[in-house]
């Protein structure tokens, strides 16, 4: 730049971008050590489909545990490094959500849990994201936010996954846990998916 010349307001806001670009680089990196985590965790996936199907729910219940702690490791480790990432954005949800679904589905195959409850859970997650689908293609920005009943929801499923795995892979009795889990987690996927197409309906444009 020639001495003496003004970048005007524009420039020197592009400068200030790039000096905040360049002074955190975390933000760009695809490979953090939190993603590295998340990455693993979903790598677990397959694992874990393999061990239910083949009847090892004692060792698929630890590896559904581990994945478990892996998330609070790699979420703590993101806010203290400040290494958050737009990939570590993308990557940590769909890690969570391709195991927990797949613990449903696989259990729901080799009898340990209803098919219609894997059918749901898995139908509830397919109206979320063809919603939102729906709604962009429309036009329509609606803003994600997370509802207390799609949090209890999550809980309610990730208590059920576990409990299911625990008790049949170490051969304990579940014989009312398991079906008390199974109406809260019937309840709690009703009430998020019908709480989201409500406010679907409502950022539709008039």
């Amino acid at each position: 730049m020639p001495e003496g010349h003004d970048p005007g307001p524009e420039g020197r806001a592009g400068e200030a971008g790039a000096l905040r670009a360049a002074a955190s680089p975390s933000e760009s990196a695809l490979f953090t050590l939190p993603n590295v985590i998340t990455l693993a965790r979903l790598c677990a996936v397959p694992a874990v489909v393999w061990l239910v199907i083949q009847h090892r729910l004692d060792i698929a219940f630890m590896v559904f545990v581990g994945a478990g702690v892996s998330d609070a490791v790699d979420g703590w480790l993101a806010r203290v490094w400040n290494a958050r990432s737009f990939l570590g954005s993308i990557l940590d949800p769909v890690a969570d959500k391709a195991l927990l679904v797949s613990v449903y589905v696989t259990l729901a195959i080799v009898g340990v849990l209803p098919d219609w409850l894997a059918i749901l859970v898995v139908f509830r997650d397919l109206l979320i994201v063809g919603g939102l689908l729906v709604l962009a293609l429309m036009g329509s920005k609606p803003a994600i936010r997370p509802l207390m009943v799609s949090k209890l929801n999550t809980l309610m499923q990730i208590t059920l996954a576990a409990a299911a795995l625990f008790l049949r892979g170490f051969g304990l009795d579940g014989a009312w846990v398991l079906p008390a889990l199974i109406g809260c987690v019937t309840a709690t996927t009703i009430a998020s998916g019908a709480a989201y197409v409500r406010d679907a309906a409502r950022s539709l444009p008039a």
